[in-house]
């Protein structure tokens, strides 16, 4: 949400302009600091304002211009007693209110600054900066619905604010009434020239199911402006619809961009994992593990990567190792970085290592197939056939349709004489065999679901 403060100066909307009218000396004190105020020197103005105040409490003007001095100085916390003792003072003002609840916003205090704004409205409906800052507020508490309200407000009292408009359009998109945003988006003049009513409109058209005509809006929106949000909000519209290699297009230039965002690195890692650019995917998520060690959404996704890929080159999944070793309670993980080490050509050692992983997986969540699966196949690859096949059933039970089980238990059964039971778990393999592919999918999907879940987070 928009910084905002109302802070207007005594002398304006009601304040009276003396603390003590009748007493001259103080008069001359205030105006004094007042002048210095303006002058832009706030240590005089503070240390006249402090001496007025200790020496004459509860003076309203005085409380409340040194409450402004503090907020221009960015002390908020200090401003906050002289604005609530002003309010104490002067209850029937509005501007003090509304100074009050900027002061509360400053410090996180949304739900209190909330009511200072409402009592502000009540009392002087017609300040439009009052009702712009509570429409802020109202969309802060995910109340969009009284924000359009606040916003239209405002607007009597500032009709054909561009900004105004836009934020008023933003309240109703958001509180379902996209025709109605719409109406004051198609009337905004310009709008094909602001990236905000462009960006505005990929969201209504996205929300209607116009996905060309949204992703249109967005591409326009990053050609007026090219800022990291626009470009995020783009490239996520491509995610969304598994468009990946115009995500992968976007991503790629935007990683150059802006290095440091996090974010469009994810993008880009997740634009690669679907479009079955795992090598590509692996080295980006590696990456983002690397700057974040304990960030078990990267050391998962750099797992799903690893596992995925059929590419013998894997050296960047080692970052899933280092992080595994200091989160031995990540039961995916440990599974996953097993994987990467039993599959191609492993060593005794790595051997040894994937066991010991695997081993731990287990004790953490028994019920993970993956593990059990993982570990099935591992004492396969030590050629222990029986000691594979309790595994391999939890791992069955735990996931019916999981095809690469019933094949390996398949294998097992046949292996130790049980041929019977070997035909039967072929069979289930075959019947579940397009299974991988939906997994797969599905996992798909839930990567792009959390991708754009964070950049509507964001927004």
């Amino acid at each position: 949400m928009a910084l905002f403060c109302v802070c207007l100066s005594p002398g304006s909307q009601g304040y009276s302009s003396t603390p003590a009218a009748a007493n001259s000396a103080i008069e001359r004190e205030f105006q004094a600091a007042m002048a210095a105020r303006d002058k832009g020197d706030l240590d005089r103005a503070q240390s006249l304002l402090t001496d007025l105040h200790t020496k004459h409490p509860g003076i309203f003007a005085i409380d409340e211009s040194l409450g402004l001095v503090y907020v221009a100085r960015e002390n908020f916390a200090g401003a906050l007693s002289l604005l609530e003792a002003a309010v104490r003072e002067a209850p029937s003002s509005d501007v003090a209110h509304a100074n009050l609840g900027a002061a509360y916003f400053k410090l996180h205090r949304n739900r209190q600054a909330l009511e200072e704004f409402q009592r502000a409205a009540q009392l002087n409906p017609r300040n439009a900066e009052t009702q712009q800052a509570l429409g802020q507020l109202w969309m802060d508490a995910h109340r969009p619905d009284r924000a359009a309200e606040a916003f239209a407000a405002a607007l009597e009292q500032n009709p054909g604010n561009t900004d105004l408009l836009l934020n008023q359009a933003q309240a109703l998109e958001e509180a379902g009434q996209t025709r109605k945003a719409a109406e004051i988006l198609g009337n905004l003049p310009e709008a094909d020239r602001s990236a905000a009513a462009q960006s505005l409109l990929g969201d209504i058209d996205e929300k209607s199911g116009a996905y060309q005509n949204a992703a249109q809006h967005y591409v326009r929106a990053v050609e007026l402006d090219p800022s990291e949000a626009n470009v995020w909000t783009l490239g996520t519209e491509f995610l969304r619809h598994w468009t990946f290699t115009a995500a992968i297009r976007e991503f790629e230039a935007a990683v150059v961009k802006f290095p440091q965002s996090a974010r469009m690195k994810l993008g880009l890692g997740s634009a690669y994992f679907g479009n079955g650019d795992y090598a590509k995917a692996i080295p980006v998520f590696a990456g983002l593990l690397d700057a974040d060690p304990g960030n078990s959404l990267y050391a998962d996704l750099l797992g799903q990567s690893c596992t995925a890929s059929l590419l013998g080159a894997k050296g960047r999944c080692s970052a899933l190792l280092t992080y595994v070793h200091s989160h031995p309670d990540d039961a995916r993980a440990s599974t996953n970085a097993a994987t990467t080490l039993i599959d191609g050509e492993a060593t005794g050692e790595q051997m040894r290592l994937a066991g010991k992983l695997l081993e731990n997986a287990i004790a953490v969540d028994p019920k993970l197939a993956d593990a059990q699966y993982e570990m099935g196949l591992w004492k396969q690859y030590r050629s222990d056939w029986a000691g594979s096949i309790p595994n391999l059933e939890a791992a069955v039970i735990i996931k019916t349709n999981y095809a690469r089980a019933h094949y390996r238990l398949a294998l097992a059964y046949g292996r130790t004489g049980r041929r019977q039971e070997g035909q039967a778990e072929m069979e289930l393999q075959k019947k579940y065999s397009k299974q991988e592919q939906d997994d797969l999918d599905q996992l798909l999907h839930q990567m792009t679901t959390f991708v754009v879940a964070m950049h509507n987070s964001n927004q």
